[in-house]
């Protein structure tokens, strides 16, 4: 299930362990620093590490509870609520165990962040603000188009 549990020798602690990436992220001041960020692998208490019956059904629980949550977040996307929000967080449950999970919400916080600093760009600003402009005068007129051709009649007063 986890690279680092499979060897079948003794996981060392790795919520606190730091590597160096080797991306460079620019800065505010176009300086650029090296982005760290924590080593891949289980946060699982250490005792529950070192015992592998225990570790793996505290796998299996990390992974219903975030299988869960992921589905509660699915199910989000069609009804009421803040479905993308909540599978972010199903994925941050993996991600406290499962290699594969922290290498995806690592990727997306990436992905994410990129598009944040897209968007601030002026001009790509500049340019949204046109689009949007523009949308909104289509529409203008339309609706004005469809009251002149069929008049403003509201379906449940029809006159009856």
């Amino acid at each position: 299930m986890n690279a680092e549990s499979d060897g079948g020798h003794a996981v060392t602690d790795t919520a606190t362990v730091e590597r160096p990436t080797g991306r460079l992220e620019p800065e505010d001041g176009g300086r650029e620093k090296a982005v760290r960020e924590p080593a891949l692998g289980s946060r699982a208490p250490r005792f529950v590490r070192e015992r592998r019956l225990l570790h793996l059904f505290w796998q299996a629980g990390v992974f219903l509870v975030g299988l869960a949550v992921v589905a509660a977040g699915a199910a989000m996307l069609v009804l009421p609520g803040p479905g993308w929000v909540v599978i972010f967080a199903g994925l941050a449950l993996w991600a406290t165990e499962f290699v594969w999970a922290q290498l995806a919400l690592r990727w997306t916080r990436r992905k994410v962040s990129e598009a944040a600093r897209r968007a601030l760009d002026p001009r790509v600003r500049r340019r949204n603000v046109a689009i949007g402009t523009v949308a909104a005068v289509l529409l203008a007129v339309a609706v004005a188009w469809y009251l002149w051709r069929f008049g403003l009649h509201m379906p449940w007063s029809s006159g009856r």
